[in-house]
């Protein structure tokens, strides 16, 4: 996707804030020029999905791609017990162990790349943040949730866990990616808009990846201090993030106010 962006936007330096599983659609950001730069910030920020697990059948992946490795019977359950009791666990931060089939590296290489190689993959549980998980939807076989979660949550691995917590085997069915930090899916635009309207129409600020920060003008001496990577004063400004733009309205970079001085952090 960011190889046909940077085509469209005749664009070199084109790059993305989150990846996607394959099987996955939905929200991917997309930044172009400098503003690459700010990825880490997005990335930062709560992610929202829209999930659906499959009852009753485990795979080597933990979703629709892999192969079977082990069929459960589904006991009964109620919405009630679904919601207020297995779901609810899951709340808060919790302790998650990734698929083996994953990005995270085992000896200096890929798990999914050991995992395939048929070797052993053993990664260790990592905290992650379930911020809400809400039952959209359900079938005696089939669950489709709404997850919000912080950075570094395997969703796949949510779903086999919570067929684990129901008494039974499960993986992942669907994806959809609704909301990254900002950005939502109902703003969103595909690839084939994108070549339609072109890159210029359609482009957002880069001011739009921290829309909670405040934005403050400088004079032409501050924004060159600035743009040099040297601090300025900031005697009443008090914020990790700020905005900061020249006389003309043009993004100068991402400062952070504090100790009586706007320094720096991005120049954009």
């Amino acid at each position: 996707m960011v190889a046909r962006v940077r085509r469209v936007a005749n664009q070199k330096r084109v790059g993305h804030a989150g990846t996607l599983d394959p099987l996955a659609d939905g929200v991917l950001p997309v930044l172009l020029g400098r503003a690459t730069r700010l990825a880490d910030f997005i990335q930062a920020g709560q992610k929202t999905y829209r999930a659906v697990v499959c009852l009753g059948t485990a795979t080597e992946t933990d979703d629709a791609e892999g192969a079977v490795t082990s069929v459960a019977a589904v006991p009964e359950v109620s919405e009630s017990r679904l919601s207020n009791e297995v779901l609810a666990a899951f709340e808060g931060e919790i302790l998650q162990t990734p698929p083996r089939y994953s990005a995270l590296k085992v000896g200096g290489r890929r798990a999914y790349a050991v995992a395939r190689a048929g070797g052993d993959v053993d990664l260790a549980p990592r905290r992650v943040t379930i911020h809400a998980i809400r039952l959209v939807h359900w079938t005696p076989t089939e669950l489709t949730l709404e997850v919000t979660c912080s950075k570094g949550t395997y969703i796949r691995a949510l779903a086999r866990d919570v067929a684990v917590a129901l008494g039974t085997v499960g993986h992942l069915g669907g994806l959809t990616r609704t909301q990254v930090g900002p950005f939502s899916l109902e703003e969103s635009i595909t690839i084939d808009e994108l070549a339609e309207r072109g890159a210029d129409a359609l482009i957002l600020p880069a001011s739009r990846a921290l829309p909670a920060a405040p934005c403050i003008s400088v004079d032409r001496t501050q924004a060159d201090r600035l743009g040099n990577g040297q601090p300025i004063a900031a005697e009443s400004l008090r914020a990790e993030a700020v905005w900061v733009y020249d006389p003309d309205g043009r993004l100068v970079c991402l400062a952070s106010a504090e100790g009586m001085q706007l320094r720096p952090r991005l120049l954009l």
